[in-house]
């Protein structure tokens, strides 16, 4: 036994002020190095990352720097890098608290944000500002902020977009939103005399044009390397910070299950899923079940998705920056709220950036494509009382008990659906719901994998075993193309010297029956 090892703490569940966290004696994971970094590099930021990942926490520290409140800071990197002798007025704001259903209710809480800031300065509004104009509110605040301390003004926005965001649904209110956020945030073009420090933070990455007009010197770091780890956990954090939470966890599992989240440098945890996977002692898809996607599933759904390609979906930064209430980009949508995330980035002309997105971790895959597959027309339960017969057929090595799991599937598709639904027609139908139903069971899967004859449909490895998959889609009767394209483009040859069984497997749907009416296997054994 380790009599050294450092003693567990109060893990800071639910815990997004740094003051609490540090006079309750919490696990905190030291970010104050990084931010104090980013202040010495600038002036205006933006920083988008998904939900419940520390943002606000990062927010209050830099609160608590400005306001110069050392004793949190105590052994922290910031102790002896930070000027304490400098204090600076700090307005903060915060989308984050209910939601808002028009613009009426966006100015109310607007000027509830304003007089909360007066109070916590000392500042009484001044008679020739109109209360019920709210950017000429902010105007005033800011100036006379300045005025009173001396000092440069911080500007904190916390959740800046999420009145857009709960009403995306309603792109008429979802417009006025953008609207009047639109108004509001332009102030801090004409007070840029007046601020030390502006930093907005959200889910989602707003065009400049459409929510930040005009302020043009706002520096968007979410694909900055530099500040890739400016929210989340590293390994290194789990590693050190979190040691004493580790025994009696798989270390590898926690990182394929949460890890994976990156922006073009050190992948991260969500911190929300460490916390509670330490609280509670079991692997869960602790995330995502805070959260459904119900609008980004109806999207997908609406725009025909071929599920498989979540696994490897590329694309421009332009088009990851693409995001307004009028046009957003499926590859947008999905990376920003973090149900995918960067895997590679390329540069095959200078200034012109590529991107691979695909899953960050098990988590995600598994618990968004159970989620999918309502959407895709198989009810709930028919994919529930599948699931674990497929993994007991798999594990069996008997993929030939597939097929009627797999027909039963099809089959509880009502036919009403395919009449009422915009995914009635379309071939990758077939394909997306089996491989949907597979990655939410939380398996190993590659899709497209690549060979040097080809590229394998789906690739599935468990048990000990590689499944090699085929889709075809046939008028009405099988002709056998599915099994007999692997065995002529040798795609088993890739996987012959790992010493595995191998299982050959050729699927083909009818558009006809709407359903498979041709399944071949071949095994291969070591």
């Amino acid at each position: 036994m380790d009599t050294h090892a450092a003693p567990r703490r109060p893990l800071p569940l639910g815990i997004q002020n740094l003051r609490e966290i540090r006079e309750g004696g919490h696990y905190y994971v030291d970010k104050t190095g990084m931010a104090i970094d980013l202040i010495a590099s600038g002036k205006h930021f933006f920083l988008s990352r998904p939900r419940r990942f520390g943002k606000s926490l990062l927010v209050d520290t830099f609160k608590e720097l400005f306001e110069g409140n050392r004793p949190l800071f105590t052994g922290l990197a910031a102790e002896t890098r930070w000027d304490w002798s400098k204090r600076h007025p700090v307005i903060r704001i915060s989308f984050g608290n209910g939601v808002l259903h028009g613009r009426r209710e966006l100015e109310r809480r607007i000027r509830s944000h304003l007089r909360d800031n007066r109070a916590a300065l000392g500042l009484p509004r001044p008679d020739d500002i109109d209360p019920e104009d709210t950017s000429d509110d902010f105007a005033g605040l800011i100036q006379q902020a300045r005025r009173q301390h001396g000092a440069g003004v911080v500007v904190l926005v916390d959740e800046y977009d999420k009145p857009i965001l709960d009403n995306l649904d309603d792109p008429a209110v979802a417009r006025e939103m953008r609207d009047g956020l639109r108004n509001f945030y332009a102030v801090l073009k004409d007070a840029d005399a007046h601020l030390k420090f502006v930093f907005l933070a959200g889910v989602s990455k707003f065009s400049k044009v459409s929510l930040f007009s005009g302020l043009n010197n706002l520096r968007d770091i979410t694909l900055d390397a530099r500040w890739s780890a400016l929210c989340g956990y590293t390994d290194h954090d789990l590693d050190t910070v979190f040691a004493p939470e580790l025994p009696g966890l798989d270390r590898d599992e926690i990182r394929r299950w949460y890890n994976g989240y990156n922006w073009g440098g050190t992948s991260v945890y969500n911190p929300f899923d460490a916390l509670l996977l330490f609280d509670r002692r079991e692997f869960h898809p602790y995330w995502f079940e805070t959260g459904t996607p119900t609008f980004l599933v109806q999207l997908l759904s609406a725009r025909r998705f071929f599920t498989p390609d979540l696994a490897r979906l590329h694309s421009s930064m332009t088009l990851l920056s693409s995001f307004d209430v009028d046009h957003i980009a499926t590859e947008a949508l999905l990376f920003q709220t973090g149900y995918l995330t960067i895997h590679d980035v390329r540069q095959p002309v200078l200034g012109k950036w590529m991107y691979t997105l695909g899953y960050p971790n098990r988590e995600v895959e598994s618990s968004l494509n159970e989620a999918l597959l309502p959407a895709y027309g198989v009810p709930g339960e028919a994919a529930a009382v599948a699931q674990e017969e497929v993994i007991e057929a798999l594990r069996r090595g008997e993929p030939g008990a597939l097929q009627p799991l797999l027909h039963a599937l099809f089959a509880s598709i009502p036919s009403d659906w395919y009449r009422k639904n915009p995914l009635a027609g379309f071939e990758g139908h077939y394909a997306s719901v089996f491989y949907s139903h597979l990655a939410a069971l939380g398996l190993d899967l590659r899709v497209e994998d690549a060979t040097s004859h080809g590229r394998i449909d789906l690739t599935l490895s468990f048990a000990g075993q590689i499944f090699l998959f085929e889709f075809k889609v046939v008028d009405d009767q099988p002709d056998g193309s599915a099994l007999a394209q692997i065995r002529a483009r040798g795609y088993a040859d890739k996987y012959r010297s790992q010493g595995q069984t191998l299982h050959l497997i050729g699927i083909e749907f009818s558009r006809a029956a709407r359903n498979v009416v041709g399944f071949e296997v071949e095994t291969l054994q070591p």
